[in-house]
């Protein structure tokens, strides 16, 4: 028989199935810097322009330049800090053209955030709704931040209530945008009106009146764009050792 027929036969390898590694998961440590620097915008303790030194964060914070640069990054995505080569962080300070595109895509996002939520909300959403406007007012006049912060987080519940998620993403970001442009351009936060404000918007949902929810909600984010949009009255002088301290906890 020809030799050709002698040769051997190699069976392939099986290939060789690694164990699926395990997803990767942010730091608490940053999470919490992140946390900390975010609340600080939203807050408007931290204003539009103040320098974030990496140094000054990491040490305030207890972590490494690392992950204060993690931490930070996440916050330049989310338009709330801005970096730039060779002169580090300061909280982002959005143009007047910005802010004005900025209040035109919340406009849209939470008219559509009512549209949905009127079609299924439920007596234990409007519970969660009411239960949150009662913090808003025991949070007025005497705490101006948790005010701040409650007052966006009533916003951020609606479209978590609204059972999209993308959706709810993009509400929450551009809910701390609005904040860090209140802080920049607007008069002092009107807490009695946005409060009679949203309790306009949960009375609607409450009727399943979806038209008179949403009509609700541009007349109120209307009242916050013209509260917003007014000339800058920043404060430049001030310590943002002292500011991290408190946020750092």
């Amino acid at each position: 028989m020809d030799a050709k027929w002698w040769r051997p036969h190699f069976v392939s390898p099986a290939p060789v199935t690694m164990p699926p590694s395990k997803p990767k998961t942010k730091s608490p440590r940053s999470e919490s810097v992140y946390y900390g620097l975010r609340r600080a915008i939203i807050e408007q303790a931290l204003m539009p322009g103040d320098k974030l030194t990496e140094d000054l964060i990491g040490d305030r914070f207890g972590v490494s330049r690392t992950i204060v640069r993690t931490a930070l990054a996440r916050l330049n995505v989310e338009g709330l800090v801005d970096l730039q080569p060779n002169k580090g962080a300061a909280i982002a300070q959005p143009s007047l053209s910005e802010a004005h595109d900025v209040f035109e895509a919340r406009m849209c996002l939470e008219r559509q955030v009512l549209t949905r939520l009127a079609d299924k909300v439920t007596d234990s959403d409007i519970e969660r709704l009411e239960r949150h406007i009662a913090l808003e007012n025991k949070a007025t006049p005497n705490d101006g931040p948790a005010s701040i912060r409650l007052a966006g987080e009533f916003h951020i519940l609606l479209a978590d209530l609204a059972g999209n998620s993308v959706l709810s993403r993009y509400v929450d970001e551009v809910v701390s945008r609005c904040s860090l442009i209140l802080a920049l351009y607007g008069r002092p936060h009107s807490s009695d009106c946005s409060l009679n404000e949203h309790q306009q918007i949960v009375d609607a949902l409450r009727a399943r009146d979806g038209t008179r929810a949403v009509a609700s909600m541009g007349h109120h984010l209307e009242a916050v764009t013209e509260r917003a949009l007014l000339s800058s009255t920043t404060d430049k002088h001030r310590d943002i050792r002292t500011i991290l301290d408190y946020y750092a906890k």
